[in-house]
């Protein structure tokens, strides 16, 4: 029998926070789609397993807290903080940036559909310049006087 949506969600989440991609892979349909900002695309329970693994790799002590879940029939929308070290490449659309050694904790939102139990697609958004200056990457804006 399918795992229901909060289920299936829950699993998902679990399989992340403990690193585990085989049990990630599990949860996803063999043609999932996700989406994630800076143009990011991808197809396929592979690609899936292998974005979300680049970040674990980025960021091996890699962790996101649930604030909000909100389900409607086979969708999740998931309001939530990743946070993480940076100790790994970071793979990106322009191109990788190697390990800071800086910690982040970015706020996102994540809208997940689901299939037969599995996850179907992933939309993820996040605030990228936000991330950007937490590692140090570009000056936080100075404060208006």
């Amino acid at each position: 029998m399918a795992m229901t949506t909060p289920e299936a969600f829950e699993r998902g989440t679990d399989t992340f926070n403990n690193h585990d991609l085989d049990g990630f892979a599990e949860v996803l349909d063999d043609d999932v789609v996700f989406q994630a900002p800076g143009g990011i695309r991808g197809e396929g329970k592979q690609a899936c397993v292998e974005f979300y693994g680049s970040w674990m790799s980025a960021f091996p002590d890699a962790h996101v807290d649930v604030q909000e879940v909100h389900f409607v029939d086979d969708v999740a929308v998931e309001e939530g903080t990743f946070s993480g070290t940076h100790r790994g490449a970071l793979h990106g659309p322009a191109g990788d940036i190697p390990p800071t050694g800086q910690s982040v904790s970015v706020d996102y939102i994540q809208v997940l559909r689901f299939r037969d139990g599995n996850h179907a697609s992933f939309k993820l958004m996040f605030d990228q310049l936000a991330m950007l200056e937490q590692l140090g990457l570009i000056p936080e804006p100075a404060a208006a006087e």
